[in-house]
């Protein structure tokens, strides 16, 4: 029980800028760690519950709503996924070998494709958000998306074989996270379809898909960047998909 909750406080204090108390890090203290990575997605899935209800209640504009509804979850997990994601725009944007693409994700400076890709990413997920009718389903998507990228970091081949994600993953208990995490994925899943949102599993899927062949194709294998990149480009995705189905009629 200890350790379990080494890894649940060892976890919130590395995903999130929630209050946690100080704990050691070890060997011990890291087995469970991505057990809890999808804990961090339901406290921003429950803040943008929150929102919804709020911006309806004061008849917010659609701007505004999408404003603070793309910024929660930046202020819950502090930009960890999106420095990733600007770290893996950087090194795709290269062109360069895989060797130099793995060095420019460890470059802490930030390049060029780096801010054309935040920029753009910034202004596609706000536009989405203006477009898409808010429902609870939505607020499994940052679960569905962490459960996703834990199994990736438990399942898939490290590009570089060290780096924090690699210490992570080579401390942990891989059966225990592997069958915890699934559970986490197949009860977001069962809540998607519950409420409605089945169209976000073609766009996590789609993702996944894409994040897997990149990854290999481009670095040998995944990152704790790429990472980040995957938790970003997969909650866009699934979002797309529910404005799609949306605006098509699929959903009535």
């Amino acid at each position: 029980m200890k350790t379990l909750w080494r890894s649940f406080v060892l976890a919130t204090s590395m995903y999130s800028k929630l209050p946690t108390p100080k704990t050691e890090w070890s060997d011990r203290s890291m087995a469970y760690v991505f057990c809890f990575f999808p804990w961090i997605g339901l406290v921003i899935g429950g803040l943008e519950l929150i929102w919804f209800w709020l911006a309806e209640a004061l008849h917010m504009g659609g701007l505004l709503f999408a404003a603070v509804a793309l910024l929660l979850p930046i202020a819950v997990t502090g930009g960890i996924h999106l420095d990733g994601f600007c770290d893996t725009c950087d090194a795709l944007g290269s062109h360069q070998s895989r060797e130099r693409k793995l060095e420019i994700l460890k470059d802490s400076h930030t390049g060029a494709f780096a801010l054309i890709g935040l920029g753009c990413y910034l202004l596609l997920f706000t536009a989405l958000w203006a477009e898409v009718q808010p429902c609870a389903a939505l607020a499994l998507i940052p679960v569905l998306s962490r459960s996703l990228s834990g199994l990736c970091a438990v399942t898939l081949k490290n590009a570089r074989g060290s780096g924090l994600l690699a210490s992570f993953s080579q401390a942990s208990d891989l059966r225990s996270n592997r069958i915890v995490l699934v559970l986490w994925l197949l009860a977001a899943a069962a809540g998607l379809v519950v409420l409605g949102g089945w169209p976000v599993l073609a766009g996590a899927a789609l993702a996944l898909g894409y994040y897997i062949y990149m990854s290999s194709r481009q670095f040998g294998g995944i990152t704790g960047d790429l990472e980040g990149w995957f938790v970003q480009i997969c909650e866009l995705l699934c979002l797309a998909a529910m404005v799609l189905a949306q605006k098509g009629g699929v959903l009535l």
